[in-house]
């Protein structure tokens, strides 16, 4: 579930719950949720059909709950949940208890023989969804045997109390690492004897609290890393964690930046077995650990052997995001609306922020937009780094990794939060406060002309939305932002922060062949950051048709005499091998999604429809390096083309396969787009792979300046002209002019 947090100024109202008529009524009534008299407004009538085909029922609702936020309470409403709506706290804990119950546990012994991986909302089918189709609210829950090392998937009806569908999965397939499973590893290597006694022979580290170890999955790179995860004699398929190692060194508690001081040495713990399986790097030498003091902490600056240890003198004036009569928008449950858009917004463990319904001025444009994944694999060939590579939304979760968000820090101006629910290893929810920020933002001028003739000026400025999460995966920060215009488009942005992974130099090397020295001793190897967002397209209908414009220069002929001409060429794709494809900006590519059920735009006369422009922000990139052969092209191969289309399937998830740890990618895009479906006015799902090549600078550490990529989806012929026409023209009188500017005439 996500709670909603609503600042002075925002609309909140009675929720529009996108269902039939008589199962709402039938729910809400037996949910206790909903006063018996449920009636029918001037709004809904007007509008009886809902974006989906069902009907729109406004709700009387009888119980008023008062939320404390910023010192201030606000009154907020509660409804039957909304088929998309995440698992609220009592929903988890009901799942959870049905697991148990059909395993005969009891909450006494639950810890012994299962442990919870995850418990979210088995979103409903799709067709039913758009059609407006009753289905049971459902559960799904991956959990673990912790005796056995066997994971399995359960379906848990919520109405009816009870699982509906389990499975265990097949031997050695290993669900993603929790945050207690990464506490577990570093408390495994911290207790663990062997490298108690290595940190001690190697490096006179006795006090094995200021080891702090960074857990990495393993990424099966080769024969000895797969022939690793069998290391048992009793056939119990090892979960393991690589955990990377460095010293803490100053200040107290957790303020040290301890990426200056790492250590050579990588113990590998099982999780199943809790303890250190083997310890890569001990048959070389033991280097010295650095010791310079490269801090960020606001408490250890001082203390930097070469980085400036003071603040700046020259501060800044404030300069304040104001909004006297409070923000814009519209919040209704997860329901937001704001200048013609309208949308949900949605939140799990695995993806973190999820936008669903987005419409602009009634019309759909997205079913379903998310990032699903990413790659990052490290360049360094010397064992054991050609296994490191993290695949962060399948390996740790970007929800459970979510920050829970500073007001005036992370997000400026009048803010609502959205709050989520996740789970704990014992099926307990977990709230996880503010970690959804949604805000508006002036974006500049949105458009101007100035008639030169007579001087008179038409300008207007642009505001956005912005739906903004940040998630910390262990040493690196992403930070996702959504945005909303008002001249249509949708931009997806990317910002890349936090720390740099960093190791010592290899042994025999000199200088780090596959990465850069960043402070003294310390080497940061070069990487990639391959992301790929999971776009279910509704252009104007859910029958689309994608195609790719590419612009090509005409040669001197008859027609094209003086060698000015060049043009678009526009190819509709047909099957999905047609729609594997890759970025070339010397033809300003860009792939358009056209509507295919007749709906056509007045001027063009062609389908209205929306462009996916790639690299809007940030350079363009290019698709995965690693060659082919490896694993990491293998296992992600979704970021071997920055385009990928598919007709839509509600098991088609996440394109490397739904288990990443320890996993091969099998049962991903690949594997889909084998049969070379067709796609051509289909319910298409686009997946866009884009990204950051990463080579390390110096002034990336101690903390890195925020990197950026991103796309925008654009429309191309949806509208008839400017969408933001209707603008009215506005002065900003609270704007000023700096002191010393414009001294009036003598």
């Amino acid at each position: 579930m996500i709670l909603s947090v609503f600042p002075r100024g925002a609309t909140i109202r009675t929720s529009l719950v996108w269902r039939p008529y008589s199962s709402l009524v039938r729910g809400a009534v037996a949910s206790g949720s909903l006063s018996r008299s449920v009636s029918r407004s001037k709004s809904a009538t007007a509008r009886a059909k809902g974006p989906h085909g069902a009907f729109a029922v406004p709700l009387s609702v009888s119980r008023i709950v008062t939320v404390p936020t910023c010192n201030r309470n606000f009154s907020t409403v509660l409804t039957a949940p909304h088929p998309l709506d995440p698992l609220s706290a009592d929903e988890i804990t009901h799942a959870a208890a049905a697991v148990r119950n059909h395993l005969g546990l009891s909450p006494d012994n639950t810890v012994q023989h299962l442990r919870f991986v995850s418990v979210s909302l088995n979103e409903p089918p799709k067709k039913d969804y758009i059609q407006g189709n009753k289905t049971p609210r459902k559960a799904e829950i991956v959990a673990l045997n912790p005796v056995t090392g066997i994971a399995s998937e359960y379906k848990v009806d919520l109405d009816a109390g009870r699982v509906v569908d389990a499975k265990d999965l097949p031997k050695g397939v290993q669900p993603l690492l929790t945050p207690e499973d990464c506490d577990l590893a570093e408390a495994i290597v911290q207790s663990s004897p062997e490298v108690a006694a290595a940190m001690r022979d190697r490096y006179n580290i006795i006090d094995m609290p200021t080891v702090t170890c960074d857990p990495w999955s393993i990424h099966l790179a080769s024969e000895e890393d797969r022939q690793l995860t069998n290391w048992r004699d009793d056939g119990i398929p090892g979960r393991l964690v690589q955990t990377f190692l460095y010293h803490r060194q100053y200040g107290e508690g957790l303020e040290d930046n301890v990426y200056a001081h790492p250590i050579d040495i990588v113990p590998v713990v099982d999780l199943i077995a809790r303890k250190v399986v083997t310890i890569n790097g001990m048959e070389r030498d033991p280097p010295i650990i650095p010791t310079a003091s490269v801090q960020y902490h606001r408490n250890l600056v001082k203390t930097n052997s070469y980085l400036e240890t003071e603040w700046r003198q020259d501060r800044l004036a404030p300069l304040d995001v104001l909004q006297p009569d409070g923000p814009s928008f519209t919040v209704t449950g997860n329901e937001v609306e704001w200048q013609k858009w309208k949308f949900r917004v949605g939140f799990n463990y695995r993806e973190g922020l999820v936008l669903h319904d987005v419409s602009y001025d009634d019309r759909p444009i997205l079913h379903r937009a998310s990032l699903v994944e990413m790659a990052v694999p490290y360049a360094d060939p010397h064992p054991p780094y050609q296994r490191k590579c993290a695949f962060d939304v399948g390996d740790y979760g970007l929800g459970f990794c979510a920050n829970s968000l500073e007001l005036g820090c992370d997000c400026l101006g009048h803010i609502h939060y959205f709050d989520a629910v996740l789970n704990d290893s014992q099926g307990n929810p977990v709230e996880k406060k503010k970690v959804i920020c949604m805000h508006e933002e002036d974006n500049g001028v949105l458009w101007k002309h100035v008639e030169y003739r007579n001087g008179h000026n038409e300008a207007r400025r642009g505001r956005e939305l912005i739906i903004s999460s940040i998630a910390t995966v262990v040493n690196y920060e992403y930070l996702f932002y959504w945005h909303l215009r008002q001249d249509g488009c949708i931009d997806f942005k990317i910002k890349l922060s936090g720390e740099l992974s960093t190791n010592l130099l290899s042994e025999g090397e000199k200088a780090p062949s596959h990465g850069v020295m960043v402070a003294p001793g310390v080497n940061a190897q070069i990487h990639q950051h391959m992301f790929v967002a999971k776009l279910d397209m509704a252009v104007d209908s859910h029958k689309n048709t994608v195609s790719e414009v590419n612009i090509y220069s005409e040669p001197p002929n008859e027609a094209n005499p003086y060698g000015n001409a060049f043009r678009p060429k526009e190819t509709i794709f047909e099957t999905e091998s047609d729609a594997q494809r890759i970025c070339d900006s010397n033809t300003s590519r860009y792939w358009k999604i056209s509507n295919a059920e007749g709906k056509v735009n007045g001027i063009t006369g062609k389908p209205t429809a929306f462009k996916l422009q790639p690299f809007n922000f940030g350079p363009s990139q290019p698709v995965v390096f690693t060659d082919p052969s490896s694993a990491v092209s293998q296992k992600g191969a979704f970021a071997t083309k920055h385009l990928w289309v598919t007709p839509h399937s509600d098991t088609e998830r996440f394109p490397s396969g739904e288990y990443t740890v320890q996993g091969t990618g099998s049962n991903g895009l690949p594997d889909w787009t084998a049969s070379n479906r067709n796609i051509k006015g289909e319910d298409v799902v686009l997946w866009h792979a884009f990204g950051v090549a990463h080579v390390p600078r110096p002034e990336d550490f101690p903390v890195m300046p925020c990197e950026i990529t991103g796309f925008t989806l654009k429309p191309d012929g949806f509208f008839e002209g400017n969408p933001a026409i209707d603008l009215a023209p506005e002065v900003n009188d609270a704007s000023k002019l700096a002191k010393g500017c414009c001294p009036p005439k003598a």
